[in-house]
């Protein structure tokens, strides 16, 4: 299709049948209920397979089944539902199972509300489940990156054979843009007879066995090695960023999703102003984009970081900076959005000092 206007949860759905999506398994939530109704009367047209689960537990574990059979799989939820299928996606995880999960996130915590926040990145980033394992977290700030970043989304998974999250927020869910979705090159991508369900034939009648159960401590340490060292080379190759206005900036201002959006508006503003002022956007929540923090310029005197919570992106700043920055915090929370002005004016404080 060319360019057309659509909300974004709609886009999200949109994108994932052109990405190959065959089997969807959901659960409503507000603000991401347009992404199971769009499923719903769209995958069966493909011939796909939408399943309204009982319940965000249910959800995840029908991904886990779908995605054994090495078919593109994908659910989508909110904040607390996301929270719910957290054991579901430790599981997928420590079973090397492909799947995509869109949290469409809201402010927090507990049910809090259900109007936009950024306030799952430690969720996302750091874990909800147990043990040692990784998402690969996604962040798209604007509509058209919503598209693009969800059909990346299915590939990455069956690349590395691992869970991957789109963290839109809730703006990013509701808001209405021109976009253009196209059917993916990979969309028709045969599942891998090498690993997945069924397929016995091709295998030579050897049966799959999927599983992240280990009783004894030596093979449970060496599956968990192996996890490790894809976790290495999916930090190697899979850091995405945007610089922007950064090549001779004073003040830097870190923000993914809408925030960005916003921030961008700050830098253009400030800019015309004669202030020295760009952005980094990481558009990997995880692997976080290490390598471009590590190309700040000299220039660069502070860092102000820009979300919708309290502060949670901060510490991976200064990781990433090797603390070489002061690294300041403005943010609102509750399901409001930092202001253009709001920043605008934090920048000129900073900038004072």
């Amino acid at each position: 299709m060319g360019r057309v206007l659509m909300k974004g949860t709609e886009a999200i759905a949109e994108a994932a049948i052109q990405a190959g999506c065959k089997y969807f398994f959901g659960y409503p939530i507000t603000p991401q209920n347009e992404i199971p109704e769009y499923m719903s009367a769209h995958l069966p047209e493909v011939g796909g397979v939408y399943v309204q689960a009982e319940s965000e537990v249910a959800s995840i574990n029908m991904v886990l089944g779908g995605g054994a059979t090495g078919y593109r799989v994908m659910t989508s939820s909110s904040s607390p539902g996301i929270s719910l299928m957290s054991e579901g996606i430790s599981y997928i995880a420590g079973c090397e199972i492909p799947a995509v999960i869109v949290n469409v996130m809201r402010a927090g915590p507990g049910l809090g509300g259900i109007l936009p926040g950024q306030a799952d990145y430690l969720q996302a980033t750091k874990g909800g489940g147990n043990g040692d394992y990784n998402l690969i977290v996604l962040a798209p700030s604007t509509l058209q990156e919503c598209v693009d970043l969800t059909q990346l989304a299915f590939d990455l998974a069956q690349k590395y054979r691992n869970p991957v999250m789109v963290a839109a927020d809730g703006f990013m869910g509701q808001m209405m843009e021109a976009v253009e979705i196209k059917a993916s090159p990979t969309k028709d991508q045969p599942a891998d007879a090498s690993w997945a369900l069924g397929f016995m034939e091709e295998r030579g009648g050897k049966r799959s066995h999927l599983h992240s159960l280990f009783l004894a401590p030596e093979p449970l340490e060496e599956h968990n090695r192996k996890l490790q060292k894809k976790y290495g080379a999916i930090k190697a190759a899979e850091q995405r960023c945007e610089c922007y206005h950064m090549e001779d900036a004073e003040l830097l201002i870190a923000a993914y999703g809408t925030t960005a959006r916003i921030s961008r508006s700050a830098v253009n503003n400030l800019r015309a102003e004669g202030l020295k002022v760009g952005m980094i956007r990481p558009i990997t929540l995880w692997p976080y984009p290490y390598d471009a923090f590590r190309t700040i310029p000299s220039t660069v005197k502070n860092i102000l970081v820009a979300e919708m919570n309290a502060g949670q992106m901060v510490d991976d700043v200064k990781v990433a900076t090797g603390c070489r920055y002061p690294v300041s915090f403005y943010g609102r929370m509750g399901g409001f959005a930092p202001s253009v002005r709001e920043i605008e004016d934090e920048c000129r404080r900073i900038l004072a000092l």
